[in-house]
C-alpha cells in the first residue's frame, strides 16, 4: 500500500517522538518484552491505516470528529483499530486534532476452557511423565495450575523462585504461590541447569532463564513455547483458561492480580466470568434434580384406577 508524503512526515514523528520514547522510559525500569517491537509496528501501521482511510474522504486531521473515529471503530473486523488510540493522543497532544475519544476494547468471554477431566490428568502426565522433558514437563505444569501469560512464564528466571526448608514458592506477581513438590523439583532442576555461553563474552552477563531459547542469553519466545508444549498435547491458551477459570471461582479479584500478575481489572473480568459460569452450572444442576425429582415422583404415582366389576 502506498502513502502520501504527508502520511509519512506524520508517521515518523509519531514513531520516534511518542512510540519509541515510551518504549525506552519502560525499557529502563523493566525488562524489554519479546512482543514490544511487534507492538510498536503495529500502532505504526494502524495510524498509515487510518491516514489513509482519511485520505480516501478527502479529510484532513484538523477536519476530524466524533463520528468520524466512530466510523472507523465500526468499520473494524478485528480489535486491530482500536489501536488508534495512540496515534489520537499523540496528534491531541500536538494539537493536530481535537480531543476525540476511542472506546474501550469490549471484554470477551474465554472462547475456550479446557474441561476439568482433561486438565487434572494432563496435570498429573507433566508432574510424573518421565518421557517428557523436563523444561515441557514444568511449563505445562505452571500453565496447568497458575495460567499465567506466556510472555511471563518464558521470563521466568531462578530468582523468581524461592526455596524454603518445607515449601518452595514461584514469584508470578507481588506475592509467591506454593509449589506442589514434584514441580518444585523440576524447577530446581532448571535453575541448576548449565546456561549456553554467548560468543562473545559479556562483562555483564544477562540473567539467566528458567526457559532459555535457542539464542544465548534470551529466553524463550513466546510462539517458540506455545508450539513446543503443542507439539506434547498442552494447548496453551485453552489450558491457561482453565487455570484463571479455577482460580478465579476460588479467589477474590485482588488476591487474583496479586498472585498471578495480571492487571487487577483482567483479574475483576475473570471473577466476574468465573462467579457468573458458577451460578449457570449450579442452576443447570438443580433445574435437572428436579426434573429427575418430578419424573420419580410420577413413576411412584398410582395408575388411574380400573375398578373391579
Amino acid at each position: 500500500m502506498r502513502f502520501d508524503h504527508v502520511h509519512a512526515k506524520l508517521a515518523r514523528p509519531f514513531l520516534h517522538w511518542f512510540l519509541l520514547r515510551r518504549a525506552r522510559q519502560r525499557a529502563a525500569i523493566r525488562h524489554h518484552p519479546a512482543s514490544a517491537d511487534r507492538d510498536l509496528r503495529r500502532r505504526v501501521s494502524v495510524a498509515l491505516d487510518f491516514m489513509a482511510w482519511m485520505g480516501q474522504r478527502g479529510l484532513v486531521l484538523a477536519d476530524l470528529t466524533q463520528e468520524h473515529i466512530d466510523d472507523w471503530i465500526t468499520g473494524a473486523t478485528s480489535q486491530r483499530r482500536y489501536l488508534i488510540r495512540y496515534f489520537l493522543k499523540w496528534t491531541t497532544s500536538r494539537r493536530l486534532t481535537r480531543e476525540l475519544t476511542v472506546p474501550s476494547i469490549p471484554s470477551q468471554e474465554p472462547q475456550n476452557l479446557l474441561d476439568e477431566d482433561d486438565r487434572w490428568p494432563l496435570l498429573q502426565r507433566c508432574l510424573t511423565d518421565d518421557a517428557l522433558p523436563t523444561d515441557v514437563r514444568a511449563a505445562g505444569a505452571i500453565t496447568l495450575l497458575f495460567g499465567p501469560s506466556t510472555e511471563r512464564l518464558c521470563h521466568l528466571t531462578p530468582e523468581h523462585l524461592k526455596f524454603g526448608d518445607k515449601q518452595a514458592h514461584l514469584v508470578l506477581g507481588r506475592h509467591p504461590v506454593p509449589l506442589p513438590p514434584r514441580l518444585a523439583e523440576l524447577l530446581r532442576q532448571l535453575a541448576d541447569q548449565p546456561q549456553p555461553r554467548p560468543q562473545l563474552s559479556r562483562v555483564h552477563p544477562g540473567p539467566r532463564w528458567l526457559f532459555p531459547g535457542m539464542v544465548p542469553g534470551k529466553p524463550i519466545s513466546t510462539h517458540g513455547m506455545t508450539q513446543k508444549l503443542g507439539r506434547h498435547g498442552i494447548p496453551v491458551r485453552i489450558a491457561r483458561n482453565a487455570a484463571l477459570a479455577a482460580l478465579a471461582a476460588d479467589l477474590p479479584s485482588p488476591v487474583l492480580a496479586d498472585v498471578t500478575g495480571m492487571h487487577r481489572h483482567t483479574a475483576l473480568r475473570w471473577v466476574a466470568y468465573a462467579r457468573r459460569d458458577w451460578a449457570e452450572y449450579l442452576a443447570a444442576r438443580t433445574e435437572e434434580t428436579n426434573k429427575r425429582e418430578n419424573t420419580g415422583n410420577r413413576s411412584d404415582s398410582p395408575g388411574p384406577s380400573t375398578g373391579e366389576k
